[in-house]
């Protein structure tokens, strides 16, 4: 005859409230490898910002080389720079998965034990940190990537090239004296110049606008968060 189970049913195992010293040594280094990666992507960004102020550079130069020289170079630079500026925020979006692992360690793990308060595991950044993980993915939109590398860079940039345009429009080949010049100045082939102006001007207006909604959306995020903000 089968005797019946008298064994207690296991009770569910505590949760640890510390680490160990060795787990403590494989975190730090866990946040040298998360630095060095965010280090490798934010060279990456700054490969692709050479480029636009590089191309932007040799624009500036076709154009002012002589008066008689077209502005067309400061137009299609204006294009570059803009596919440039998708390429940085696909990278920027890389970035920032290591740059928000790193920055969640020193804010709430070492930070902790620097203050004397030992680690703290009780604000959740352990979980959060587990979580990124096991499901790996980006922190930020593509078009938030687009706002923090245009408010960050490339609005500096956008503006050069449009006051070079329009500078180089005003004086060359002579001092624009009326209105007729200048539509006739900016023509570009078959295409009028007081079309190529308004072009021009919505395409500026347009970044500015893009900025704009994204700091808004910045904003309302940061918000969302409140604590824990390096995820983001």
């Amino acid at each position: 005859m089968a005797l019946p189970d008298t064994r207690e049913p296991a009770l569910p195992t505590a949760r640890k409230l510390e680490f160990t010293a060795a787990e403590i040594g494989a975190l730090a280094h866990l946040y040298r490898g998360e630095v060095y990666r965010s280090t490798v992507w934010r060279t990456r960004l700054d490969s692709t910002t050479n480029w636009s102020v590089v191309t932007t550079g040799i624009a500036l130069s076709a154009t002012f080389s002589s008066a008689e020289a077209s502005p067309l170079p400061m137009v299609l630079v204006g294009i570059i720079v803009s596919v440039f500026l998708l390429f940085e925020a696909r990278r920027y979006r890389y970035f920032n998965v290591w740059r928000a692992r790193a920055r969640l360690l020193e804010t709430d793990f070492y930070v902790p034990i620097i203050r004397g308060e030992g680690v703290q595991l009780g604000s959740g950044w352990a979980e959060l940190l587990a979580k990124d993980y096991c499901d790996p993915r980006y922190h930020i939109s593509f078009a938030r990537a687009i706002g923090r590398r245009l408010r960050r860079t490339y609005a500096w940039i956008f503006v050069i090239q449009a006051v070079a345009y329009y500078g180089k429009l005003a004086i060359h080949p002579t001092p624009l004296a009326t209105l007729a010049d200048l539509w006739e100045r900016a023509a570009i082939g078959p295409i009028p110049g007081g079309l190529v102006i308004v072009a021009g001007v919505l395409f500026q207006a347009g970044w500015v606008v893009f900025a704009l909604v994204t700091i808004r959306i910045e904003i309302a995020s940061r918000r969302e968060r409140r604590s824990l903000i390096a995820m983001g």
